[in-house]
């Protein structure tokens, strides 16, 4: 209760808008009869998996390690492969994405819109409905190494920043 309290108290005053900047009529707006919950900053790493695929080695998206951080900057939860997002107060929810669009940042991961899976969001965020992902920087795989066959397993860690917004039902 009290994270949320503080996270209300920030963006009412401005110090971290519950609002993203999106415009208005892409892919990954949620849908009516939904508020944001929580927002938070996830700061961390893209982690990749060198794969042999049909067309070719490639990198292979194997999932985020990420500190989520509030709008002070304190370390509130991690996010991990899943999707999954857990709070330090043990509140916890995975997703699946549902939509996706370019980042404004050519080298970043996309904006997504994901809906939590059934039976996944516990606690604090018992009542999450969707997550969006937004205000992306860094995260994209490199065009380069992956290419003989002893890169194949190797991973590689891609620094990344993203805005996470938890939604519930109203």
């Amino acid at each position: 209760m009290k994270l949320r309290i503080l996270l209300f108290a920030a963006a009412m005053f401005g110090v971290f808008p519950l609002r993203a900047q999106v415009p208005t009529n892409t892919s990954i707006d949620v849908p009516d009869g939904v508020r944001a919950l929580l927002l938070a900053k996830g700061d961390g790493v893209q982690i990749y998996t060198c794969s042999q695929e049909q067309d070719g080695r490639k990198w292979v998206l194997k999932g985020p390690n990420a500190k989520l951080l509030s709008p002070s900057g304190t370390v509130i939860g991690a996010h991990a492969a899943g999707p999954t997002w857990k709070l330090n107060d043990g509140g916890e929810v995975q997703g699946h994405p549902i939509a996706s669009r370019p980042s404004p940042d050519a080298n970043s991961v996309p904006w997504l819109l994901l809906r939590a899976k059934a039976g996944t969001a516990t606690g604090s965020l018992g009542g999450v409905t969707y997550i969006r992902r937004t205000e992306t920087h860094g995260g994209v795989a490199p065009n380069a190494g992956c290419q003989v066959a002893d890169d194949v397993g190797k991973n590689i860690e891609v620094p990344y920043t993203a805005t996470y917004t938890f939604y519930v039902s109203k």
